[in-house]
């Protein structure tokens, strides 16, 4: 395989079809960094937004780490996954404490020490390292998995241990030591935006000479992903008092469960939604794409069934809404307007039960 011809047709592609984006524009590794975390599971039309109010609010690393851990969360809500803006929270108090993206770009311990911090893997050290000091590293996501599988028509699944470990030798066989940065642009850019899952347009690809899966007809059948474990199922019935003055009652999340430190109305986890207090039933959940539908109205009170899915589990949730006189006393809640909800960070599942109550 000539490597130096490989680069070349890669690196030539990109100039010519990389999309112009906001983190691409600068070496700040601080930004770099901030983008690599949200595009984790985002998409990059959806993560250019919080992208750009994220750096607006926090625009350098000591701005994050001087933040209050229920603000960072509040910028991050609706992106899902939230131990990633933890995370963040945590890693950029010990950066800004030691220096670290202010170090030189030749370090030679600057992976490790990347590699080290809360929420940075393989990938965003990688990430960060050839993006904003140029260093030869390589940085595998999705996009890169799915190239490379193609590339040597490679039939391990790759989120395995086994996996991991080949892909990373051959990412780093393949990476142009001599320009790390655009390498990685580039190969990323071309599973985003031709090496695609289903359809690729193979036959106007830049490695088209090089690619094993298509000489041997494999492509669709790559990349390998290992079997996906059953989701867990959950069931969940919120109630959402209101008073005449529209004040209602939420409470923060403890504990390691989902959604710590993210706020909700009071809850209670029921073995299905035939077992609710309330003795009643209702029709199927709706769908989690859908759009919220009206709520059925039982006893003078309004509920609203959604189902939300998370990477592990699938969650059944009955929000109760109930107009009272006055809020009754639940330990560990916070009396709160209807008006101010949006000052305060909710999963996305209850942000839907939110956008409902705004409309009546």
């Amino acid at each position: 395989m000539n490597m130096k011809l490989l680069h070349n047709e890669l690196i030539d592609w990109y100039e010519l079809n990389k999309r112009i984006l906001p983190w691409r524009e600068t070496d700040d590794p601080y930004k770099i960094w901030i983008s690599e975390i949200i595009l984790q599971q985002t998409r990059v039309a959806q993560g250019m937004e919080y992208y750009m109010r994220f750096v607006e609010r926090f625009p350098n690393i000591q701005s994050l780490a001087d933040a209050e851990e229920d603000e960072v969360l509040l910028y991050w809500q609706g992106l899902g996954y939230y131990s990633r803006a933890r995370n963040l929270h945590k890693a950029a108090k010990i950066a800004a404490s030691s220096g670290l993206f202010n170090m030189v770009q030749n370090s030679s311990t600057l992976y490790e020490q990347l590699r080290s911090l809360p929420g940075i893997g393989d990938y965003t050290a990688g990430a960060i390292a050839s993006f904003a000091f140029d260093l030869p590293y390589p940085a595998l996501d999705g996009n890169v998995y799915r190239v490379l599988s193609r590339l040597y028509d490679c039939e391990i699944a790759f989120d395995t241990t086994q996996g991991k470990k080949h892909f990373r030798k051959l990412a780093e066989e393949l990476l142009d030591r001599e320009r790390p940065r655009l390498f990685n642009s580039a190969i990323m850019e071309l599973g985003a935006l031709h090496c695609v899952p289903t359809a690729p347009d193979c036959h106007t690809c830049p490695l088209n000479t090089w690619c094993k899966a298509l000489a041997n007809n494999t492509v669709e059948l790559l990349p390998v992903r290992k079997p996906r474990p059953k989701l867990r199922e959950r069931y969940l019935e919120y109630t959402i008092y209101i008073t005449p003055e529209r004040t209602t009652l939420i409470h923060q999340r403890k504990g390691n469960d989902i959604w710590k430190h993210l706020y909700e109305f009071p809850v209670q986890e029921i073995h299905s939604l035939e077992d609710a207090h309330s003795g009643y039933s209702l029709s199927a959940p709706h769908n989690a794409a859908s759009v919220i539908g009206a709520p059925a109205e039982v006893k003078g009170e309004k509920i609203l069934e959604l189902t939300h899915v998370l990477s592990h589990q699938k969650l059944h949730a009955r929000f109760i809404i109930k107009n009272v006189p006055e809020l009754p006393k639940i330990p560990d809640t916070v009396v709160v307007h209807l008006s101010d909800l949006d000052n305060y960070a909710f999963s996305r599942l209850t942000l839907r039960a939110i956008e409902f109550l705004a409309q009546r």
